[in-house]
């Protein structure tokens, strides 16, 4: 049986005794690196550097918000703004594999010049058991490559340490609760961040499109769980389809992209069922994205498949 205290003692034991010098972490203020940070730095204090690289991939108003999470808990924080170096990185680029790939190894260029400013020799990672299980080796299939794990590069300058690497999301939940941590709730958020959201070429546009999307998918859904209306689903977002159809814009006609809503419950992540929203909400997360990107989307579905035959992310 997982014993909540025994771990996070265990945890913060293991890492005094493995890590003898400086370490890095890529904070995305979601549960599993927050967690993996909080551990680190109750077991090395400042010798742990936690860092947000703002990818331009990430949710509405989350560079801010992290920042404020992390000083809160008294965790050694910087902020960096890569954006157009992932652009960049991500230009012409639509296969799904090769996105995830970019991402992490891009992470990696990043993480060691910061680990080089900083004097890290060690690399910490919120990497889950899902995470390389799914990132396949040996003798698994690779159903999809995780930026923590499928990108690290052969040859890497930094030493990994992985604290929650055998734990499942709802065991990283309890120990976030544990530690007081306030995101121990808060759905998961892929590490490539809204880059795998978008099918197809991942620019600035479609970022921009897509963050406003799930921001209002985010919305609506939490605020009718908060009515009484819904349970809250184990993870909900939007994602942009390369698809243009016909729509009507006031009395012209409008050829716009299409947005996918996706909700599932889960426990763990390992399997998913697309959750049973009710039609108002479905409606009113419809109304309000059309009416908000009226220029750009005129069109939303909604993913009714589970985990299998699809994952939850599409891509």
């Amino acid at each position: 049986m997982f014993n909540i205290e025994d771990f996070i003692a265990e945890s913060i034991e293991k890492i005094r005794s493995q890590v003898k010098g400086k370490a890095i972490i890529a904070c995305s203020g979601g549960v599993d690196s927050t967690v993996a940070a909080v551990l680190g730095a109750r077991a090395i204090g400042d010798r742990l550097l936690a860092v947000f690289v703002d990818t331009g991939y990430m949710r509405k108003g989350e560079p801010a918000a992290v920042e404020e999470m992390m000083n809160g808990l008294n965790v050694n924080f910087k902020l960096i703004d890569a954006r157009e170096e992932f652009y960049s990185a991500l230009k012409g680029v639509i296969d799904p594999e090769m996105k995830r790939k970019i991402i992490g190894s891009r992470f990696i260029d990043v993480f060691e010049r910061e680990a080089k400013e900083f004097g890290a020799d060690y690399l910490f990672q919120g990497t889950i058991a899902p995470d390389w299980i799914e990132s396949g080796g040996e003798l698994r299939d690779t159903i999809k490559s995780h930026h923590n794990v499928g990108g690290l590069p052969e040859e890497m300058n930094l030493t990994l340490v992985e604290p929650l690497r055998d734990l499942y999301k709802d065991e990283v939940r309890k120990v976030a609760r544990a530690l007081n941590i306030s995101v121990s709730e808060r759905q998961p958020f892929p590490g490539p961040g809204l880059a795998i959201r978008i099918m197809g070429e991942a620019t600035p546009e479609a970022a921009d499109i897509v963050r406003e999307a799930c921001a209002i998918t985010e919305e609506e859904i939490e605020k009718a769980a908060e009515r009484g209306e819904m349970e809250l689903p184990w993870q909900y977002f939007a994602v942009l389809l390369p698809v243009r159809t016909v729509g009507v814009h006031g009395d012209l006609r409008a050829y716009g992209y299409t947005v996918a809503i996706r909700a599932v419950e889960s426990l763990d992540g390992m399997t998913a069922g697309y959750s049973k929203i009710p039609h108002t909400v479905l409606e009113r997360i419809s109304v309000r994205i059309t009416n908000t990107l009226s220029e750009r989307i005129n069109r939303v579905v909604y993913d009714i498949t589970n985990k299998p035959p699809g994952t939850i992310e599409w891509e």
